[in-house]
């Protein structure tokens, strides 16, 4: 089985690896060496790293879809497969049509739910009580393929969109494995996507501040949607204060939406549109994170304090 494996970050890794052990990964394809750090040193993508370490060849193509040497290179492989995990980049009908088999992509979601760029964050910032990988065919359109396999994770009330990456990104591996054995020996029916959906639109920094008018469970969700990144957060006493980790309580307040109850070593208690919501683990600018009982051993927090 010759593959040609596309994608660049962690959560393609695994992946990489299991069809490394498993296959002829005969070329990588990732995004180009970028800037990182506040250094802005060049840094290769995680996958470029695996493949660099295998002896495989990588190809960065600014624009698959633009690039024609590329594309002939691709064809000139003539793969049985290609599998993409997280590249980042539209591949075209002509590169679809390339491999034997087909392109596979392994989704961070049960689809047809949370098409886009992030499904794991998604599915916790709207409370969902399972998510999943889903293995499609890929087509022209955005997360649209026809379904191929599915492993479905449970989602604890607490669990954070970090969390859940870790396990799906191992998870996936085997599933992919799965479905390349399935395809092969015609042991999988291609399912179409139903039009029901919810788009994971892209993360910026603007969705991660709080509305303390939300119910405690909303915002207890962003919060542990947005860990580890872009970080929930809201102001207090002037400065940018990240929240971490949560808890929403079956208690109710008069006060007004943001204003603090009680800061105590459990945490600190704030009243929302409907609720009470208890952060447990925040980050002031220039400081590390902190819980709220490591925070008050230094600093005050005074009852009847506005956040937001």
């Amino acid at each position: 089985m010759k593959i040609v494996f596309m994608g660049t970050p962690d959560f393609a890794v695994p992946s990489l690896k299991k069809l490394i052990e498993k296959y002829d990964v005969c070329a990588v394809f990732t995004q180009p060496d970028r800037p990182k750090g506040r250094g802005k040193k060049v840094a290769f993508s995680p996958v470029k790293e695996v493949a660099l370490e295998n002896n495989i060849e990588v190809y960065q193509p600014i624009k698959l879809k633009d690039d024609r040497d590329m594309i002939e290179k691709l064809k000139s492989i003539n793969p049985d497969f290609i599998i993409v995990v997280a590249f980042g980049q539209i591949l075209t009908k002509e590169v679809l049509d390339i491999p034997k088999h087909g392109c596979i992509n392994l989704h961070g979601s049960l689809l047809p739910m949370y098409r886009g760029a992030a499904p794991i964050n998604w599915a916790i910032i709207k409370g969902e009580k399972k998510s999943g990988n889903t293995t499609m065919l890929m087509d022209v359109g955005l997360d649209t393929g026809d379904m191929l396999l599915k492993d479905e994770v449970e989602i604890p009330e607490n669990m954070t969109a970090g969390e859940l990456y870790d396990i799906l990104k191992e998870r996936g591996s085997d599933l992919l494995v799965n479905t390349i054995e399935g395809i092969k020996n015609n042991t999988i029916i291609p399912e179409k996507q139903s039009d029901e959906t919810f788009y994971a639109k892209m993360l910026n920094k603007e969705i991660a501040e709080i509305n303390w008018n939300d119910s405690a469970k909303d915002i207890h969700n962003i919060i542990r949607g947005l860990n580890p990144w872009p970080v929930a957060f809201t102001n207090f006493k002037g400065e940018r204060m990240k929240i971490y980790e949560s808890n929403p309580l079956n208690e109710e307040s008069k006060e007004e939406p943001g204003t603090i109850i009680s800061a105590t070593k459990e945490g600190m208690k704030v009243s929302c549109g409907s609720n009470v919501l208890l952060i447990k683990k925040i980050q002031l600018p220039n400081g590390k994170p902190l819980t709220i009982e490591q925070y008050i051993n230094g600093h005050k927090i005074e009852k009847k304090e506005k956040l937001g």
